[in-house]
């Protein structure tokens, strides 16, 4: 027996395990992590906003408060991601889960916020897997499902190439 031939088996093994990590990555980003929880929310102004009816975009749903430091660190982020990708279909939502809306009001004056904030709820957080942290970062594609799940505060760089891949 040659040498090698001990080691085939271990590099078959191997080779099937890239094999399949590869598989379920790609697997994993053509098909979502399942359907984005549709809710119908108040915004900051007292009207509704229901998610499904932003299908066809690209949502950055971005679950924060005004108390958290890593949020207000990112928002400058998300308000720049905004304003250069929303006509290529990007729509960044917020979802603050502050216990009342005055201070999302003041801070979303006070960071020039150019897209819309609503008011969270414990129910919704549930819906997302919990809210245990904060910022959580929901990346959904045009066809409703998420693809990409980021928690913790994140460099301005890893946000934009999520929100690239589905551009």
């Amino acid at each position: 027996m040659p040498r090698n031939s001990k080691l085939a088996p271990l590099w078959i093994t191997i080779a099937l395990v890239v094999a399949v990590a590869i598989y379920s990555a790609r697997k994993t980003h053509s098909s979502g992590l399942g359907p984005a929880p549709d809710f119908k929310l108040p915004l900051l102004n007292g009207q509704e906003l229901q998610l499904s009816s932003f299908r066809g975009k690209v949502v950055l749903l971005d679950f924060w408060a005004t108390w958290c430091d890593p949020c207000r660190e990112e928002t400058p982020h998300l308000v720049d991601l905004q304003n250069r990708y929303a006509d290529r279909g990007l729509q960044v939502i917020g979802v603050s889960m502050d216990d009342t809306p005055d201070p999302v009001r003041n801070f979303y004056q006070q960071f020039h916020v150019n897209y819309p904030v609503v008011m969270g709820t414990a129910k919704i957080g549930e819906q997302y897997g919990g809210v245990l942290g904060l910022p959580i970062a929901f990346f959904i594609g045009r066809d409703g499902k998420i693809y990409a799940k980021k928690m913790g505060a994140q460099s301005p760089e890893s946000i934009e190439q999520e929100v690239k891949k589905l551009l």
